[in-house]
């Protein structure tokens, strides 16, 4: 029973074996098909080439950049090429101000454009949000209805309004493609509007009557609803009346004269922290003006995007993005949402922008006072737009601007002469472990070679999937990582066959010193590899980029290790024990008991009788190990345990 259990196991073992890599195939097969990937490896910048790019910091005047402020750039790039799925990529200072970014391959442009973009990463409050013509609003054909929260529970909605004409003071609510209200100053109605610059608010009733030939608000019009809600929204915040004001009527001029349907219409936008802005949307419709910044990109501690979880854990269909700040970020999100959730009267005054490099990406409305620094935006997000503004959160805080200089593909550094050489090495090395096994365990050494081959076809198909699912790219330390895995992988083999023959010399029969073989040989390998993944792991995470390269190929080459001797090794060994070559002892299997020296196991046989356990020829022949005829009995005084010679 007991041999069948074990027979059994080892049938499960090859065809979870076979599972495994039957599953690497089909998911390889679909990626090249269906995923944009390739059904070989992708090749790093010293095999292939790639891109480079000059990215220049873009000063104000008198300004000067200091070489901290490169290092954080660098540092920050670097996680963006890591988000973005590029691997292996060189980026470096040049001249003590520019950066050089080299990326293998051929990058898509949505990977070019979030590498290069310059960011900048501020939250301001919003003041004015309007959608239309930007030198007038214009009055919503439909009545859509818009959504926007500022915490995992909380939305509001607006409709459109054509009547009245309430102040600026005191808007109501009207959808835009940002999810925000339209102060009713800047929409269309159906008599002109009139605003006054005061807190209070008419709605005269004769304007329950809707026409359709009123004209849109004049500039000037324009102009002083923004001016009034943009001082009021100052000296919410604390601002001298005086100095409000002052500022703004500036903005308002700046905002009227904003086009956000013009190409390069954020290149004149003005971008100071301790003033309010006029900029636009990332649609390039809406326009806003925003007040001064109130929380920098650099206090994000993390961004992620999924599926909001629901009051019992699990994940909703809504798509959200979660945010959470350091310890001085926190403190300033929570007085910033506790007077925006006050102002929920005053839309859009209740909301805050998430602004980047100028442009609004997000402006949600606060929902609740959010004291611990951990905030979640939902919207009309996608799975895919919610991972870019993710990223955008987490990655966009850059010191300075940078502005692409030039970009250029290059040459690969070492070519595929280098890597043809590389490869020529490593099967050099494979075809000397496959010599040395069949010399030194002769049949048992085939076991051996078609170890190799499973780790080697399991490792193709896992680079090749990385290098679709997670940007991967195979660079020659990389490749002379696989090649040190060959005698990684040929350890774990001898260790395991020399403790079998070790139990064969001690006289146990060949099922047995299988199994007990490889209890005690499954620690020693188990720790081996152990120690290799902790090295290769401390490479990845503190060296530079070529030897990351390396440190990633030997771990995960240990890891396939561990994975073919449990699951192919064994099991085959199991299998093959029970042979007649194998388990007979044949001289040619690499388990002849006599070639190994085995001692002769010796058992009491009854009265008064001992013999080896294992029959030899002469005990076929009818003889015991005391060299009496067979049914003898061995006379009196004369019985003596001793050990038959081989």
């Amino acid at each position: 029973m007991a041999r069948t259990n074990t027979k059994k196991s080892a049938v499960r073992h090859l065809l979870g074996l076979l599972v495994v890599i039957l599953s690497l195939g089909v998911l390889a097969g679909g990626l090249a098909v269906w995923g944009g990937g390739s059904t070989t490896p992708r090749l790093g910048l010293d095999l292939e080439g790639g891109t480079e790019m000059v990215l220049e910091p873009v000063l104000e005047s008198g300004q000067q950049v200091s070489a901290g402020q490169i290092d954080q750039a660098v540092d920050i790039i670097r996680q963006r090429i890591d988000a973005n799925g590029v691997s292996e990529a060189e980026i470096a200072t040049q001249g003590g101000k520019n950066i050089v970014v080299s990326i293998p391959g051929t990058p898509t442009t949505e990977q070019l454009d979030a590498i290069r973009k310059p960011s900048q990463l501020r939250f301001r409050p919003v003041f004015v949000q309007a959608y239309g013509d930007p030198g007038s609003a214009v009055k919503p054909s439909t009545t859509p209805t818009g959504t926007s929260t500022g915490t995992s529970t909380g939305t509001s909605t607006g409709t459109p309004t054509g009547t009245g004409t309430p102040t600026a003071a005191t808007p109501s609510t009207s959808a835009t493609a940002q999810n925000g209200v339209v102060p009713p100053a800047l929409s269309a109605a159906t008599t002109p509007a009139t605003p006054t610059g005061t807190a209070s608010a008419t709605t005269p009733a004769a304007s329950t009557a809707p026409t359709t030939t009123a004209p849109a608000p004049t500039a000037a019009e324009t102009e002083a609803a923004v001016k009034a809600q943009v001082s009021s929204g100052l000296v919410t915040m604390g601002w001298d009346k005086a100095k409000a004001d002052e500022a703004a009527a500036k903005v308002a001029k700046e905002y009227v004269a904003l086009d956000c349907t013009k190409p390069g219409a954020l290149e004149r936008v003005s971008d100071l922290k301790d003033a309010p802005m006029a900029t636009c949307g990332a649609d390039g419709v809406t326009k806003y003006v925003l007040g001064p910044v109130e929380i920098d990109g650099s206090e994000i501690a993390d961004a992620t995007s999924g599926f909001q979880p629901g009051p019992n854990g699990q994940p909703t269909s809504i798509v959200e993005v979660a945010l959470s700040f350091n310890q001085a970020g926190a403190k300033k999100f929570a007085e910033v949402t506790k007077r925006l959730y006050g102002l929920q009267s005053q839309p859009p005054l209740d909301q805050f922008a998430v602004v980047l490099d100028k442009s609004v990406i997000t402006a949600p409305q606060a929902r609740a006072v959010i004291s611990d620094g951990r905030a979640s935006i939902t919207g009309s997000f996608t799975i895919d737009s919610a991972k870019q503004l993710a990223q955008q959160l987490k990655f966009g805080a850059l010191p300075i601007s940078f502005a692409l200089q030039t970009s250029d593909n290059i040459t690969p550094q070492l070519g595929e002469e280098q890597l043809r050489i590389g490869l020529l090495a490593g099967f050099i090395g494979l075809m000397l472990v496959v010599v040395y096994s069949l010399l030194q365990y002769r049949a048992l050494g085939l076991v051996t070679v078609a170890s190799l081959i499973v780790a080697s076809i399991i490792t193709y198909l896992a680079v090749t999937v990385l290098g679709t699912t997670h940007g991967f790219r195979l660079t020659m330390a990389g490749v002379t990582g696989l090649i040190v895995a060959i005698g990684v992988t040929a350890d774990s083999f001898i260790v395991y066959f020399e403790r079998i023959r070790d139990e064969v010399r001690d006289g146990r029969p060949l099922v047995a010193a299988v199994e007990t073989g490889w209890k005690r040989a499954r620690r020693t390998i188990i720790a081996a590899d152990t120690v290799n993944f902790i090295a290769a792991a401390v490479l990845y995470f503190l060296a530079s980029a070529n030897v990351r390269g390396f440190a990633f190929t030997l771990g995960l080459t240990t890891l396939i290790d561990l994975l073919v001797v449990i699951l192919f090794t064994h099991p085959t060994v199991q299998l093959l024990a029970r042979t007649k070559f194998f388990g007979g002892g044949h001289k040619w299997s690499g388990l002849d008991p006599q070639r190994l020296g085995a001692k002769e196991e010796v058992r009491y046989r009854g009265a008064g009788r001992f013999g080896p356990a294992r029959p030899t020829s002469g005990q076929a022949s009818g003889q015991t190990g005391t060299g009496a005829p067979a049914g003898a009995a061995a006379p009196a005084g004369s019985s003596r345990l001793s050990q038959r010679k081989a």
